[in-house]
């Protein structure tokens, strides 16, 4: 499907941070609004990668249909690219059947990709990379995250000091364009949208949301994402670079390799999913039309659901009017 994306009728777009509860409240939502959900998440779409990903149970995805979870192996790359053709893909089908989508984000990339576009930078340049990933090897993928905050500090705000992947292309635009990628990126702040939406979304008070941060790394240690990551580290193809660099499996593969502690491994993933919640909510900006739930600890997910569903039904004859 083209840039220029449509569908029959609006899908809706639910936002949320780590943490905040999503999961719960997308399904109660899709049953309410008979909708299918599409997970814009860049490491749900890894297979066996489960208990790190937060992916949803079976039973969730048996009770509501679910879409891009599930769909490549562990050791494979898989680009915004792919996620956007398929989700488009998805979108369609769901579509083409009278069926509703409801998008549940996520990755911000992955989020921007599928609302806006994908970001037309210079193409590879195989040298240059090469030259980046020896120099990973050599002085570790650290120092090339500092060389980033030199010359786009927005890029390497966002992007985590162990996405190789992502920090290589944000120092190649820079080298073939001399503008940081951050910058290029503003292009998303005014296109318009590739698909008519409802966007509305959940979010909690800092604390609050630092708080249920911490209690679900220690929920995933105890479910046994050691063990998960070890079951990884030992299938024939392994671990992708990509996979390896996911938050939470590079953090406990640094354990298991005697780089760090349990205890260092653990703050880490604290920490580094605290960075995410606060890159989502900058990336979330993009979307000023968004309308918010203000959630807190003591609101049932009926509660949050039934604000959400009128919020909805205002986006959606505000989109079908052309508003």
């Amino acid at each position: 499907m083209s840039q220029e994306a449509s569908i029959g009728s609006p899908l809706t777009l639910l936002l949320g941070c780590t943490a905040c509860g999503k999961t719960e409240v997308a399904l109660e939502l899709a049953r309410r609004l008979d909708a299918e959900i599409l997970s814009v998440d860049s490491m749900q779409v890894y297979r066996r990668m489960d208990i790190g990903t937060a992916k949803p149970s079976p039973e969730e995805r048996a009770a509501v249909r679910h879409h891009l979870i599930d769909v490549v192996e562990p050791g494979a790359t898989f680009s915004v690219a792919e996620f956007v053709e398929m989700s488009d893909r998805a979108i369609a089908e769901i579509s083409g059947r009278g069926g509703r989508v409801l998008a549940v984000s996520g990755t911000p990339l992955y989020l921007m990709g599928l609302m806006y576009g994908l970001f037309e930078g210079p193409s590879a340049d195989a040298a240059f990379r090469a030259a980046l990933r020896a120099r990973a090897s050599d002085e570790g993928i650290a120092a090339l995250h500092a060389e980033l905050g030199k010359v786009d500090p927005a890029a390497a705000e966002r992007i985590h000091p162990n996405d190789l992947k992502r920090i290589e292309r944000a120092l190649e635009v820079w080298h073939a364009t001399g503008r940081p990628l951050s910058e290029q990126q503003q292009q998303w702040s005014s296109e318009s949208l590739r698909y008519p939406a409802a966007i509305v979304g959940i979010r909690r008070d800092k604390d609050e949301n630092s708080r249920r941060i911490n209690v679900r790394v220690k929920g995933m240690i105890a479910r046994g994402l050691m063990d998960e990551v070890r079951g990884l580290l030992a299938e024939p193809a392994g671990l992708g670079r990509q996979a390896r660099q996911a938050l939470g499996y590079a953090e406990i593969i640094g354990h298991l390799e005697g780089r760090m502690s349990l205890d260092e491994a653990v703050e880490q993933i604290k920490i580094g999913t605290r960075r995410l919640a606060k890159h989502q909510r900058t990336w979330f900006r993009k979307f000023p039309q968004a309308k918010w739930v203000e959630v807190s600890a003591e609101d049932s997910v009926e509660s949050i659901v039934q604000q959400l569903v009128g919020l909805v039904a205002e986006e959606m004859a505000d989109v079908r009017n052309g508003r």
